[in-house]
């Protein structure tokens, strides 16, 4: 690996699975951000309190002694150093598997926690904005549509990203750019004006959005409740990518619960409520049963027509 401008060997206390942990990161093969190579180093670009940076990790598979697991991180940029720092909390050392109640969960789902538990834990960035705005651009839209908005945003208004990178990458945008983005560019990238008056509102809050990082979860989450249009969903996909919430839980999504209580129970019309009643017992461990859920392979069969992409940028 190049040298970077800041660079470090972390010791991890158990294995590193970069493709999982990373995972809900990437946001599509032409992700401006977010980059796995076929080696199976991950890159990703990152607007720290220092500025831009380029981060680069690979997991060492020459480097297991015992429960240890070596990963390699370089950074480039303003906000190098910021991103070396970063990179324990970002592959989960905050975070706390102990008391999981893994004898719980149903017997098909047994294997896939031992695999899952023992190179798995929850992430968290620090960068609450930048986790917030994504996950508003994927509210009830489909998956290509919000991809298509986010490639935009951060071609178009974010800078080009430090260092060696394999391919063209760009950072996130400065709030400011984002609140100077014109109504007919939102639409021109097909984003929804529900979605991209919402992503305004959030950046000219961005300083007290990204000061919920150092703030408990509950108040985390009500801070970023308190944003008009950011809602349930919204929050739980924020905190467990930026906050590492391991009790966010995703209500609202199209496809989780049905699938979640299919895994569970094999009934194939299960709702948020009945997802709230299977994840009871598993409190303040739930998202770890959603990412067992969507890591696990198991999915409902569907049958049903494709939801459809709209396209609104010539209209």
């Amino acid at each position: 690996m190049l040298p970077g401008d800041a660079e470090c060997d972390w010791v991890a206390p158990y294995r590193v699975d970069l493709d999982l942990v990373l995972g809900p990161f990437l946001r599509g093969r032409h992700d401006p951000s977010a980059l796995r190579e076929r080696s199976g180093r991950h890159w990703r670009t990152l607007r720290t309190p220092d500025g831009p940076a380029t981060l680069a990790l690979a997991a060492d598979d020459e480097g297991e002694s015992g429960s240890a697991w070596t990963v390699r991180a370089r950074a480039w940029g303003p906000g190098a150093g910021w991103a070396i720092g970063s990179v324990p909390g970002l592959l989960g050392a905050g975070d706390d598997p102990t008391g999981f109640p893994a004898h719980l969960l149903p017997a098909r789902l047994q294997p896939h926690w031992n695999a899952l538990a023992g190179r798995w834990r929850v992430p968290r960035s620090g960068l609450v904005l930048e986790a917030l705005i994504p996950a508003v651009l994927e509210q009830k839209v489909t998956g290509i549509a919000s991809r298509r908005s986010w490639t935009a945003l951060l071609k178009e208004v974010g800078d080009p990203a430090p260092g060696p990178t394999p391919r063209p990458m760009h950072v996130f945008p400065d709030p400011e750019r984002i609140r100077a983005v014109a109504s007919w560019q939102w639409h021109r990238w097909g984003t929804e004006p529900f979605a991209s008056a919402t992503v305004v509102r959030a950046a000219r809050h961005a300083g007290r959005l990204d000061a919920c990082a150092g703030l408990p979860l509950p108040d985390a989450r009500r801070r970023l409740a308190a944003v008009d249009g950011v809602g349930r969903w919204t929050v739980a996909e924020t905190c467990a990518r930026a906050l590492g919430d391991a009790d966010a839980v995703s209500f609202g999504d199209y496809h989780l619960a049905a699938g979640l209580v299919y895994a569970f129970t094999g009934r194939r019309d299960g709702t948020d409520e009945d997802m709230a009643d299977l994840l009871e017992p598993f409190a303040g461990h739930r998202y770890r049963v959603q990412r067992l859920v969507e890591t696990s392979g198991i999915e409902l069969p569907r049958h049903g027509p494709r939801m459809h992409v709209p396209d609104n940028r010539s209209r």
